[in-house]
């Protein structure tokens, strides 16, 4: 009898919960098209998912989910500061891992499968990006821990805007997260515009930056890895620069790091300690460039050319209808040590 009664019990939780899913606010989660998002490529969803995000802040954090569809707009996260007494968390997560679509040959169409937030805007803010506090709890940060799963993020060929821009919020963990320019990265247009892909949080932040799976797709610059970022299944594909590690007091670390068709896989911009496990390296081969993306031929595996980077990387290059290499191309890097997988450190 006791067993019947507790299992009724937890069928009229759980069809309580479907019931209200729709309504969106059990156990924190708001549903975007509660607020009126509609992921039909047409309409602009910033105002339906800037309502949402504020019910979340009001909630004391919480995750905006997104069924799949492809949705134009922007998502804005509002700045959190006092009266709110601490941080929280806010989630942005879509329905399904996206397929990431990336190489070095061929040419194959991005589908518009999955979630998709895209924006077509020439200026302005990035497609994903985190208010900046006026009246800040912490450091001039929003007290915000971003964290963004399983979402497509895009933007256009030669994009004027950047895809996600974290650099204002504390803390953030972005997984299953595919930032693209809506083309295959070896057809991207060279971007002159200075767009990026993906900024994480700035120098000083709450010291929490962890990436996973994540690919970054035809932008001026793909990652732009601040201070305490931790890393690994990360490919940056058909980027002028792939990897950007700015000034940081704090040091990084990448696990896997693959880098196809970028003008430079690798590059430091300020003083940077830093370590990659695994630099996979793809280099466009003879025949595989053409008037289109030749831009895409590699110039430096590594670019430092003010040697302000402090790091360790072990690497694998490989050339297009080639094969591997032991070429490793430098420009600066004096104190950064590099080499192939299997071989020995370089004497200092």
């Amino acid at each position: 009898m006791k067993l019947k009664s507790s299992l009724t019990v937890a069928l009229t939780t759980i069809c309580g919960w479907l019931l209200v899913g729709n309504l969106s606010v059990h156990g924190g989660v708001f549903s975007a098209r509660d607020y009126g998002a509609v992921g039909d490529d047409q309409t602009d969803n910033t105002e339906a998912f800037s309502n949402c995000l504020k019910a979340v802040v009001a909630d004391g954090g919480g995750q905006m989910y997104l069924p799949a569809g492809v949705y134009r707009g922007r998502i804005e996260i509002p700045p959190v500061s006092p009266p709110i007494p601490s941080w929280i968390t806010v989630e942005i997560v879509g329905e399904g891992e996206p397929t990431p679509v990336f190489g070095t040959v061929g040419s194959f169409p991005l589908r518009n499968k999955g979630t998709i937030v895209k924006c077509l805007s020439e200026s302005g803010a990035a497609v994903v990006s985190a208010g900046q506090s006026t009246d800040s709890l912490y450091g001039g940060f929003s007290a915000v821990y971003v964290v963004i799963r399983n979402l497509e993020v895009r933007t256009y060929d030669n994009p004027g805007i950047g895809g996600i821009d974290l650099r204002f919020a504390l803390q953030c963990r972005i997984e299953n997260v595919f930032v693209n320019t809506g083309v295959y990265s070896v057809q991207a247009a060279k971007p002159t515009h200075g767009g990026k892909g993906l900024i994480t949080p700035a120098n000083n932040n709450a010291a929490l930056t962890i990436l996973n799976n994540v690919v970054v797709t035809g932008y001026h610059t793909g990652i732009v890895a601040n201070e305490h970022t931790d890393a690994d299944h990360v490919v940056v594909a058909g980027n002028i620069n792939g990897l950007e590690l700015p000034a940081a007091h704090h040091a990084s670390r990448f696990g896997r790091v693959g880098a196809f068709r970028n003008a430079h896989h690798v590059t430091v911009t300020g003083k940077h300690g830093f370590s990659i496990e695994q630099l996979d390296i793809e280099k466009a081969g003879p025949g595989q460039t053409d008037a289109g993306n030749v831009w895409q031929a590699t110039i430096a595996d590594l670019h430092d050319p003010d040697n302000l980077g402090v790091g360790d990387i072990n690497y694998w290059v490989v050339v297009g209808n080639v094969g591997a290499t032991d070429s490793f191309a430098r420009n600066g890097g004096a104190t950064i040590r590099a080499r192939r997988i299997g071989s020995s450190p370089p004497t200092p």
